[in-house]
C-alpha cells in the first residue's frame, strides 16, 4: 500500500483548510490500464482543523492507526513508516532549486519518518507507549527516539536529525534558508533514510527498552 501526497495541510503548516481533505491510497494489486487505482479517503473539514491543530500528519497517523487496529505485526509499521520516508525524500530532493520552503517541509517529515521507523524497528517501548497512549508523536518523543537510534547507529545520527531539525525551523517555518542552504543538508537526510532502510530490510531488531 503507498500513499500519494493528501491535500491536508502537514503538521505545522501555515495554510488552514477552508473545506475537507483528501487521502489516497494505492493498493498494490488494484490496477487498470497498467496503473495502481487510488481510493481517495475524504476527511471531513471540522477532522481536518483538528487534525492541522494538534500538529498530526495524516499520513503518518493512518499509517499507525491502522496497524494498531488491524492487530498487524510492528514491522509492518515500520516499513509503512519508512516508505513515506523515501517519498518525502524524493519529493523534496526535487523543490530543492525552485522551492526551498516546501523542500525543507518535505526532507525534514522523511527524517521524522525515518525517527518512527526506528524507534518501531529498534523497539523503544517506553518512547511507543508514551506515543500510544497520547495518540501521537510529540516533538519531544521524536527527540528523544533520535538520541536512542542514535545510540545504536552512531552519533551521525544525531548530527543529521540537528541538521533535519534546523531544516524545520530555519527552512519551513522561518523560510530563512535559500536552495544552497537546503542542499547542503540534503545528504544528511538521505544517510538517515538509506540506512534506516538497511536497518529495517537488512538487520535484526533490538530488545525491548
Amino acid at each position: 500500500m503507498r500513499c500519494c501526497s493528501s491535500s491536508l495541510p502537514g503538521a505545522g503548516s501555515r495554510r488552514r483548510p477552508s473545506y475537507g481533505a483528501t487521502l489516497s491510497i494505492f493498493p498494490a494489486k488494484r490496477k487498470a490500464l497498467g496503473r495502481a487505482l487510488p481510493t481517495c479517503v475524504y476527511i471531513p473539514r471540522r477532522l481536518a482543523e483538528e487534525l492541522e491543530r494538534r500538529g498530526i500528519d495524516v499520513e503518518s497517523y493512518a499509517v499507525d492507526l491502522l496497524v494498531r487496529s488491524l492487530g498487524l505485526d510492528p514491522r509492518v509499521g515500520s516499513e509503512a513508516h519508512l516508505e513515506l520516508a523515501l517519498r518525502y525524500l524524493e519529493e523534496g530532493r526535487a523543490l530543492v532549486d525552485r522551492d526551498p520552503v516546501r523542500a525543507s517541509e518535505k526532507l525534514y517529515k522523511a527524517s521524522e519518518e525515518v525517527v518512527r521507523a526506528l524507534a518501531i524497528h529498534f523497539n523503544l517501548g517506553d518512547i511507543l507507549r508514551g506515543v500510544s497512549e497520547r495518540g501521537r508523536w510529540s516533538a519531544g518523543d521524536l527527540e528523544k527516539a533520535a538520541i536512542r537510534v542514535s545510540d545504536r547507529l552512531g552519533e551521525w545520527f544525531r548530527y543529521s536529525w540537528d541538521s533535519a531539525w534546523a531544516l524545520h525551523v530555519w527552512g519551513f517555518h522561518e523560510a530563512k534558508l535559500d536552495s544552497e542552504s537546503v542542499r547542503r543538508r540534503v545528504a544528511d537526510v538521505e544517510r538517515m533514510v538509506l540506512e534506516a532502510r538497511s536497518a529495517v530490510h537488512g538487520g535484526a531488531p533490538a530488545q525491548t527498552s
